[in-house]
């Protein structure tokens, strides 16, 4: 009798009460907040979790400090969700890269921010990681929606914004013929989720709810999966709209994100500025410049109908 035992991932309280287990018997710093910690590691597990802590101890270790402070604990979070930073950071780069890097990272935050009911920006960061990221910006995502699995049209249009906002504050400041392959796995991404969204999730008026594609996960034939099934096979026509409603819905995500940057290019310039200089920015530094330079974000509502492949 061997029976298995599924175990769900932990939630935000539970999350909290792990590191306090694990936190036992180690010098934590007073100013460290557990809680903080918790929200900022939604999708670990308990092992995840305990790993984190033993990794901010090492870190102490290393800078021969004998207490675990909020510096350790950030950089063992990085380390687990991205690896580690490249050693010299960004001191063997050149003054053009580490411009190029911060607009690029710069451009997703703000986009990011701009939008509505979208994940919170945790950190931005220009610092080389051994995984090939030149920079990376962290955010928050829901614990809801990690739970649930449900994400709305709303959200993954955002997304879709977000991923562009990259390559589009390379092309703002620097110009077209200026862009780089930094944005290759954003466009990856982008290509993905607005190909889902219509061919898979039903998110189209003119389409309207059908599945035209196996869906991504499902497995093919040789798993033993849809043997003796029949394939929908769709017309030309329907083929043809589904590929006109995916450059629209990329399309229209790149004109909102071109907008955000466009009339936010004053916060675009001071947040890559502080990035060259001092290599990251926090959640809470980023927040103070959104309202120092009066940051305008996004009404809530899905994108518009029209192709708007000539305005591009």
């Amino acid at each position: 009798f061997d029976r298995r035992v599924t175990v769900d991932l932990p939630d935000f309280k539970g999350r909290t009460a792990v590191l306090k287990v694990h936190a036992r018997g180690k010098p934590i710093e007073p100013d460290v907040d557990l809680e903080a910690v918790a929200r900022r590691t939604p999708g670990f597990s308990g092992a995840s979790l305990q790993n984190l802590l033993n990794e901010s101890a090492i870190f102490a270790a290393r800078k021969s400090k004998a207490t675990i402070g909020w510096e350790e604990i950030d950089s063992a979070v990085d380390r687990i969700m991205v690896g580690l930073e490249k050693k010299g950071g960004t001191s063997e780069q050149s003054q053009q890269r580490k411009e190029l890097v911060a607009f690029h990272e710069a451009g997703h935050a703000i986009v990011g921010a701009a939008m509505p009911d979208y994940d919170m920006v945790q950190k931005i960061t220009i610092i080389p990681r051994s995984n090939g990221a030149g920079g990376l910006t962290f955010f928050a995502p829901s614990d809801i929606r990690l739970e649930s699995g449900l994400y709305s049209c709303q959200y993954l249009e955002s997304q879709l914004a977000v991923a562009l906002g990259g390559r589009l504050a390379e092309e703002l400041v620097f110009g077209e013929s200026e862009v780089t392959t930094g944005a290759s796995n954003d466009i990856e991404q982008v290509a993905s989720i607005a190909k889902r969204m219509i061919t898979e999730w039903g998110m189209s008026e003119t389409l309207g709810p059908v599945a035209m594609g196996e869906p991504q996960g499902s497995g093919g034939p040789f798993m033993g999966r849809q043997m003796g099934t029949q394939q929908v096979a769709w017309g030309n026509n329907i083929s043809s709209a589904a590929d006109r409603e995916i450059e629209r819905v990329v399309n229209n995500s790149y004109m909102v994100a071109k907008e955000v940057l466009t009339v936010n290019r004053a916060l675009l310039d001071h947040l890559s500025k502080v990035l060259v200089e001092r290599e990251q920015v926090s959640a809470e530094e980023f927040q103070m410049m959104q309202v120092e330079y009066k940051m305008k974000t996004i009404d809530f509502g899905t994108l518009g109908t029209e192709l708007n492949r000539e305005i591009l």
